[in-house]
Parts: C-alpha cells; sequence; structure tokens
C-alpha cells in the first residue's frame, strides 16, 4: 500500500522522510490513515494539505549548518580540550605545590575526567535522541564552570579527584555527544570535513588553556588562574547554546541500549580498536610535557609548552585526515594513522635534544587526531539505522573509557614512584605498541568491510 511521504515514524530522521523539529512526534493515528489509505478508484490520495513533507535530505551547507560546526567547535573546545590541557595540570601536580601524590595516582585525576565524558555519554546519547538538546547544553556549561570553581578552592588530593576528575568530567560528557551526533543530521558528503572542523576546537582548547594556565600560575597562583579558565568555558559555551539547532529528531524515544550492537561485529571491531588505542593515547597525552622535564631534555618553562605544541600539531591532525577521509573513506585513514602514533611513541626512546621532543611532539599530536576525530565518523558509517546514531556513539565511547583507565594510570604505574629512576623505557613501549596494536586491529576490519583491495573507498 503506498503512503505518503513523512507518514512513516519509523523512517530515518536523516532521511528524505525525516520530520520537522517543530512537529516534535509522528502523525496521530487518524492523520496517517487519512494520508496513507488510497481511494476508491485505487488512485493514491494526496496528503492533506497541513501535513509537511519532513526536512529533506542534510543541507550539506549553508549558513545554518556552519554555525552546527562553530557550535560543536566549542563543545570540543570544552570538552577535549580541556581534557588535553591535563599534561600541564599533570606536571604541576608533580611539583607537590599543591600536595604529594605518585604520578600513577595524580593520573587518576584525569582519566577520571576523561572517562566521565565518555561514559556519561551512554545516558546523554539517547536523551539527545529524545531531542533535549537544549537540556544537555545548560547542565553540561554547568557542570564545566561549576568543576572549575570547586577546583580553584581544592587543596587535597581527593578533592581535585571529586572536583576536576567527576564534575567536570560529567559535565563535559553532556556536551560531548551534541557535539558530534548533530552533524550528521546537517552534514553528508562532507561530514568528514565538518566534524574534523569541529573537532580542532579540542586542539584549539589544548593550546590555549595550558598557556593561559602556566602565564596566570606565577602571577595571580593556582586558585584565581582556575577561576580565569572556569569564566573562559562559562563565555565560550555561550556560543553553542545560543546558536545550536536540532534539525530533525526521531519521533520514537530510544532505549538507553541498543543491544543489537553487541552482535553487530564491525561496530564491536571499532570499538575494541579505539579502545587498544586510547591506551596509547592517553599515555602520551599524560606523560609527554613531564617525560620533557624529567628527562632533561626541556627546561620547566618549556615542559609546559609542550602540551600546547603537542595540541597544535592536533589541530591539523583533526582536520585534514578527516577531509582525507571524505575522499578515500575513514577505514582507510585510521589505519595507517594509528600505526604511526604507535610509530612516534616509541621514537620518544631515541630523544636526545630539545628539537627532537618538540617534533616528536608536534607529530604525536598530529596523528593523534584520527583517534578523536575520525570515530565518531566511522560510528556513523557503520550504524545503519541513524535515529541511533546517539545511543550508539554513547555505548561506544563508553567502553573505549575503559581504554583511557588503562592508559593514563597504568603507565603510570609502569613509570614507578621513585624520581630518581623513572621507567620511561616501559611506559613509552606500554603506550607505542598499544597504539600499533589499534592500527592492527582498525586494518582486520577495514578487509572486513572491502576486502584487500586498495582501491577501495571505505
Amino acid at each position: 500500500m503506498a503512503r505518503s511521504q513523512g507518514s512513516d515514524p519509523k523512517e530515518d530522521y536523516t532521511s528524505n522522510e525525516s520530520l520537522h523539529e517543530d512537529e516534535g512526534k509522528a502523525l496521530p493515528p487518524d492523520v496517517e490513515r487519512n494520508a496513507a489509505a488510497p481511494s476508491g478508484d485505487n488512485e493514491e490520495k494526496p496528503a492533506p494539505p497541513s501535513v509537511n513533507q519532513g526536512p529533506g535530505p542534510p543541507p550539506d551547507g549553508g549558513l545554518q549548518a556552519w554555525l552546527q560546526v562553530l557550535a560543536g567547535f566549542c563543545l570540543f573546545f570544552n570538552t577535549w580540550g580541556i581534557l588535553n590541557t591535563f599534561g600541564v595540570y599533570q606536571t604541576y601536580y608533580e611539583s607537590g605545590q599543591l600536595w604529594t601524590e605518585t604520578s600513577s595516582n595524580i593520573s587518576w585525576i584525569g582519566s577520571i575526567q576523561s572517562v566521565m565524558v565518555l561514559v556519561v555519554g551512554a545516558f546523554t546519547g539517547p536523551i539527545f535522541d529524545r531531542g533535549h538538546l537544549r537540556l544537555l547544553l545548560i547542565v553540561g556549561t554547568f557542570g564545566v564552570v561549576f568543576g572549575h570553581m570547586m577546583l580553584s578552592l581544592c587543596t587535597t588530593f581527593w578533592q581535585s579527584i571529586l572536583a576536576q576528575g567527576f564534575v567536570i568530567g560529567l559535565g563535559g560528557g553532556c556536551l560531548y555527544i551534541p557535539a558530534v551526533a548533530l552533524l550528521p543530521t546537517w552534514f553528508s558528503s562532507k561530514l568528514g570535513l565538518a566534524i574534523g572542523l569541529a573537532a580542532s576546537g579540542s586542539s584549539m582548547g589544548g593550546i590555549i588553556y595550558p598557556i593561559m594556565f602556566y602565564k596566570l600560575i606565577d602571577q595571580v597562583g593556582f586558585a584565581w588562574s582556575v577561576r580565569i579558565l572556569g569564566f573562559t568555558t562559562l563565555a565560550t559555551l555561550m556560543i553553542p547554546i545560543f546558536i545550536m539547532k536540532l534539525r530533525v529528531k526521531p519521533p520514537k524515544a530510544r532505549s538507553l541500549i541498543d543491544w543489537s550492537a553487541f552482535t553487530d561485529l564491525p561496530f564491536m571491531t571499532l570499538v575494541l580498536g579505539s579502545l587498544i588505542g586510547f591506551i596509547g593515547l592517553y599515555t602520551g597525552f599524560f606523560y609527554t610535557s613531564y617525560y620533557g622535564q624529567e628527562s632533561g631534555l626541556t627546561n620547566a618553562s618549556l615542559s609546559f609548552y609542550l602540551v600546547p605544541i603537542l595540541n597544535a600539531g592536533s589541530v591539523f591532525g583533526r582536520t585534514l585526515p578527516n577531509m582525507l577521509s571524505d575522499k578515500i573513506g575513514p577505514l582507510n585513514v585510521i589505519a595507517p594513522g594509528a600505526f604511526m602514533v604507535g610509530l612516534v611513541l616509541l621514537c620518544y626512546l631515541a630523544a636526545s635534544s630539545v628539537g627532537g621532543i618538540v617534533v616528536l611532539a608536534l607529530l604525536f599530536g598530529f596523528f593523534s587526531g584520527i583517534f578523536i576525530a575520525l570515530p565518531p565518523v566511522l560510528f556513523v558509517a557503520l550504524t545503519k539505522d541513524k535515529s541511533k546514531i546517539g545511543t550508539r556513539m554513547g555505548m561506544g565511547f563508553t567502553l573505549i573509557g575503559i581504554g583511557v583507565l588503562c592508559g593514563g594510570p597504568g603507565g603510570g604505574g609502569i613509570l614507578g614512584t621513585d624520581r630518581s629512576n623513572l621507567h620511561w623505557t616501559g611506559t613509552w613501549v606500554y603506550a607505542g605498541v598499544t597504539c600499533l596494536a589499534a592500527g592492527v586491529v582498525f586494518t582486520v576490519l577495514r578487509v572486513m568491510r572491502a576486502g584487500w583491495k586498495l582501491g577501495v573507498k571505505v
């Protein structure tokens, strides 16, 4: 039986049959029956004039679409940008000026913060799917800003874990899924570029926030340095609150967990590869700055600047590979990229000068971008029912969070507690080998999807 467009509430909300945002829900049954029922002479009855035909396919451009990219940039700036800043906090906390703990214990703060951003996505994904975008933005903004204000009052290790690890992490978790789940409803053929540009916000945050922290710490002290960072997050998060727009949403509420994902072999392979890769990724994020200082390759000032240098390299690593992925496919980019991250981390062992560690930090930043910007693109590509994108992303990043916990604290555990005999060789081998293993898993996924042919876009 023929149906008029827009009448089936099970249709993909990114397709031509999607509903307008202002419709909010599926058509009432009586309207749907009237729109779908054929006339007596077997000719299709035209849809009533009051029934909208849906927003059509993603516009793939235009002012409103690119404003969503700007909003996504601000969300990445205050989620992954803050996470990428933790290297300077690690180095500062190691100095013992605030409190004294081992490297492994200190890294738990950044690890918990990162895991919260990823794990909370399991809950914010379905909330996003239900259309509560503005609620997530407001709650997330409050969490990030409030967490910074509470961190400025901390004087003990456990207070810092609660404020910086849990509160800022929970706030960031409310912001991250909207940053990546909204863009597929506005872009299709340019999705990789759009997400890449938005994800570059994490690099800019990772450049600006560490420099602000380092410049302010000697002038106004730790407390006011953190407060000023908190006010900066508030100002920049006002932008997405005012300009982000939910273009379409599914007419049917989705479950918290998509159980079919656990039997989706390509999806789970992607999650496994990303989980393993994040182990090495976060070891590099947390310990690059500290390595420069403790190894004597850099002075105390330059060791702090290694974090913004690393993130400067990742500005291009979050955009250029994504642009390339639009041309040749994301799996053809993420697999070799993971191998390069692993090789660069192993090369840290050969660094013997300031120039060497700076170049390696730039290269690590560039290639590490594939782990931040490409998984969301692949989650979209591997999710057939696009109305489940938020749920799938939330589930995927929750599982990937295990890798974060194995990365920072695991690397710190290998490093040891004796500062006169830190085991840097074991730490960098641990980081490099896990990223190489992730490259192997991504290669397996690529072969599963397209075989061994090299000229296939996948």
